[in-house]
């Protein structure tokens, strides 16, 4: 910890932010270091940088998506202050309450991004980054077939993937990209935010639900929705499904259809960390009604 805060100091002077006194490291994040810096003469500053940057747009493209939930989709996100391609520096947010109001508030505010920013294809005009991994985001005019070639059969052939799932388990998810339109129903494109974990909602000043860590698309507003669902959502979250669904006319059986949508997100996770929190063995339970028997 005090490694990280050191380089993270390293980085903010290189950056010319010479006020900074100290940095103290933050918990949360899984793919970069990330700290609080404290300043001589201006507020406390959030800052994020890799130890070994995969690219050089990495943060450049995650100020980019903040920019869009704010300016097209009406969602708090924090200030960006900075971002190159180094670090990124940005304004400082509170804890979310333990609320069920906020969780209402946060249903409104997400109904409102994926009801307002409805597309015509899918995509969105340059690849991004979901943790460490590039996320492909090539202008498709079919979800389907933009969902099972770009946020689920680009994992297969990453190492880790490769040796958590078998040759009957890979055959499995492609007869599953091959069904989608069988298992999904087929729902316009809108803006989402990504990479919606339960940890990348915080709050503003006053106490509003504001997002961070965006791996923004216009993809099915459903990829949002699983991930809230599928990442251990508070017990005060309940509250947030049933006013979501009440705002976007979400029809009865949208539970049954979140396996198969948080897909994409196991199979990130899968591929990206040593320690899958369970990821593989969820993959593997989604996959099992499309294996055949031999």
């Amino acid at each position: 910890m005090v490694r990280s805060a050191t380089f993270l100091l390293e980085c903010l002077r290189r950056a010319g932010m010479r006020d900074v006194v100290t940095v103290e490291p933050a918990a949360g994040g899984l793919a970069a270091l990330a700290g609080i810096a404290t300043r001589r003469d201006a507020p406390p500053v959030f800052v994020k940088a890799f130890a070994d940057a995969p690219a050089d747009d990495v943060f450049v493209t995650e100020a980019e998506g903040l920019a869009a939930l704010r300016e097209l989709g009406g969602v708090a996100t924090p200030e960006v202050i900075l971002a190159d391609r180094e670090l990124l520096v940005l304004s400082v947010l509170r804890p979310r309450p333990h609320s069920e109001t906020f969780w209402e508030q946060f249903a409104h505010m997400l109904a409102h991004l994926h009801t307002s920013t409805t597309h015509p294809r899918f995509g969105w005009h340059r690849d991004n980054w979901l943790g460490r991994r590039r996320q492909t985001n090539t202008w498709h005019d079919d979800g389907f077939a933009f969902f099972a070639q770009h946020r689920l059969l680009r994992w297969l052939g990453q190492p880790r993937v490769e040796a958590a799932l078998d040759r009957t388990d890979r055959a499995a998810l492609e007869r599953l990209c091959h069904r989608l339109p069988d298992l999904l129903p087929d729902r316009p494109a809108c803006l989402t935010h990504g990479d919606l974990w339960a940890q990348n909602v915080l709050a503003t000043s006053n106490g509003q639900p504001a997002l961070i860590d965006p791996a923004v698309s216009y993809m099915w507003a459903e990829v949002d929705l699983a991930h809230v669902w599928s990442t251990s959502p508070p017990p005060e979250a309940q509250r947030f499904f049933e006013v979501y669904a009440e705002l976007t006319r979400l029809d009865s059986d949208w539970r049954a259809r979140m396996p198969i949508v948080q897909l994409r997100q196991h199979l990130a996770v899968l591929a990206q960390f040593d320690d899958d929190w369970g990821a593989g063995d969820q993959i593997r339970a989604t996959l099992a009604p499309f294996r055949t028997r031999t």
